[in-house]
């Protein structure tokens, strides 16, 4: 094999590699492919030319393969690829003596087995110790552990 055909097989590894990391994570497949790709153009290497060069050519690979990464992790050209939005959303969160058990309120929606309540004029998010509980159904607090109020129909 030549110096060209080794070089494109290493190359194209590494490309695999990179497409692996950046554009189907998960698969490992591209990964695996790419890796040996990788592996078998070294092996060319140490069995064409002899171990010296071999060796340049696996300390070749290495360093242009953390360097590829290196460099597609820190370009700017991945990130306008991604998604810019930010979340902007809040845990439910419950104040001690803002909700309590006993408390009367209102299924704003379907809890099915969880939805939102209206209780003491403020909206949170309930879960039902009934399962299912329909829409407009009057409610009490049984419960408050943490952030999870559980209620139960008022009937």
């Amino acid at each position: 094999m030549s110096w060209l055909v080794i070089l494109t097989i290493i190359v194209i590894g590494l490309i695999f590699l990179l497409l692996e990391m950046l554009v189907v994570p998960g698969t490992t497949v591209v990964g695996v492919v790419g890796l040996a790709m990788m592996a078998f153009g070294v092996y060319s290497v140490y069995s064409e030319f002899g171990p010296a060069t071999g060796t340049y050519a696996l300390a070749g690979t290495i360093i242009f393969t953390i360097g590829g990464i290196t460099i597609a992790l820190k370009s700017n050209t991945w990130k306008k690829a991604m998604l810019g939005t930010e979340v902007d959303g809040k845990v439910n969160t419950v104040e001690i003596d803002k909700v309590k058990p006993g408390d009367e309120g209102m299924a704003i929606t379907r809890l099915n087995p969880m939805g939102k309540a209206l209780i003491n004029d403020e909206y949170y998010e309930v879960t039902s110790k009934d399962n299912l509980l329909n829409q407009n159904t009057p409610i009490v607090v049984t419960k408050v552990e943490g952030n999870k109020i559980i209620v139960k129909s008022k009937s």
